[in-house]
């Protein structure tokens, strides 16, 4: 604790230091309440009784496992100095972006052109998040401008226009059976909702016997038709009910004959979040783009505990598909230029 308690103070009788006791605990009632995080008169408070028990300057607050930073931002909001690190460049990353960049731009005005404000003074971080917001919707435009194709809109049930937030997978795998001539999906879980009072939403696996072709539906209200088809690395043929064994599966993996099929999108429109059954279209623009540039290199045989190479997924690479490629170098590019930007908007402001 920075603040001793009054039962060292003997100038106090034991009443004086119950109500000096009591004093203390509102100022920490009243800070650890979420609506006074930036209530400059509660900080000011606990920074006057630090301040009193350190005449000479409170001592640094050092966390070498900060993890989130959480210790260190409320050691800043006391005015106190916070010295953090941790072993997840992670976790460092997040540090620097909470603990250590803000401080330094604190009270400086945005150097971005066009930021639309009446704000004639910049408190705290206000100029630095008002700079965040402008690039970072720069470099979301840009990059919607550049591959925005490859994510088409779609339309709900109910002719609403919902933008794309997720797409659903299923990996497959050739059929042991001989009785079934193509793909089926490893799938541990067909139900996409199950919120509480409301209908749960499920893909329904609509199989054709005479094409042998599997499609999928979206179904709302009642219980998925179909039990899961992959458990513990072992699946289940869903047309034929044959025993996939996973060692099968791994050899499929390995011999590049393990195929991905989009069987559900979700959506964000003005009413919610809905489900929808992907079209051509979705099915299409998944499987598209070009990406100029792919990692390359093996991966370490442990990566995710050994779960992706024992498939052959064996090259950094292989771990995306082309268009998760192309998105991830397209916001790579972003950075760097965006970054000349900022320099430019700086230099010139």
């Amino acid at each position: 604790s920075l603040v001793d308690d009054p039962s060292g103070d003997d100038s106090l009788s034991l009443e004086e230091q119950d109500r000096e006791r009591q004093r203390l605990f509102g100022i920490l009632e009243r800070l650890v309440k979420w609506e006074n995080s930036n209530n400059p008169d509660v900080l000011a408070a606990a920074r006057a009784e630090i301040d009193r028990c350190f005449p000479d300057g409170p001592p640094p607050i050092l966390d070498p496992f900060g993890g989130g930073g959480a210790i260190p931002l409320e050691a800043q909001r006391l005015g106190l100095t916070a010295l953090s690190g941790d072993l997840n460049p992670v976790a460092v990353l997040i540090q620097k972006a909470m603990i250590e960049i803000p401080p330094r731009f604190a009270g400086r005005p945005p150097v971005h052109a066009d930021i639309d404000t009446d704000l004639t003074t910049w408190q705290r971080a206000q100029g630095l998040a008002a700079d965040v917001e402008a690039y970072g919707q720069w470099m979301r435009d840009e990059a919607e401008r550049r591959i925005g194709h490859l994510y088409p809109d779609a339309t709900g049930p109910n002719g609403e226009k919902l933008t794309p937030i997720a797409w659903i997978w299923a990996r497959t795998v050739e059929s042991p059976d001989p009785t079934w001539n193509g793909h089926v999906p490893l799938v541990a879980s067909w139900t996409l909702s199950n919120k509480k009072g409301k209908p749960k939403v499920w893909i329904e696996p609509v199989i054709n016997r005479a094409t042998q072709t599997i499609t999928y539906e979206i179904r709302t209200g009642g219980e998925p038709s179909h039990e899961r088809t992959v458990d513990r690395g072992n699946g289940t043929c869903i047309a034929t009910g044959s025993a996939i064994p996973g060692d099968y599966i791994k050899a499929q993996s390995r011999s590049g004959l393990m195929g991905q099929q989009l069987i559900a999108v979700v959506g964000e429109g003005q009413s919610g979040r809905g489900y929808y059954t992907p079209s051509d279209r979705d099915s299409e623009a998944a499987h598209s783009g070009e990406p100029p540039w792919k990692p390359e290199g093996r991966n370490p045989e442990k990566l995710t505990g050994g779960t992706v190479f024992i498939y052959g997924l064996d090259e950094w690479w292989k771990l995306f598909t082309p268009r998760q490629l192309t998105a991830l170098t397209t916001f790579s590019d972003l950075l760097s230029e965006v970054r000349e930007r900022v320099i430019a908007d700086a230099a010139a402001s």
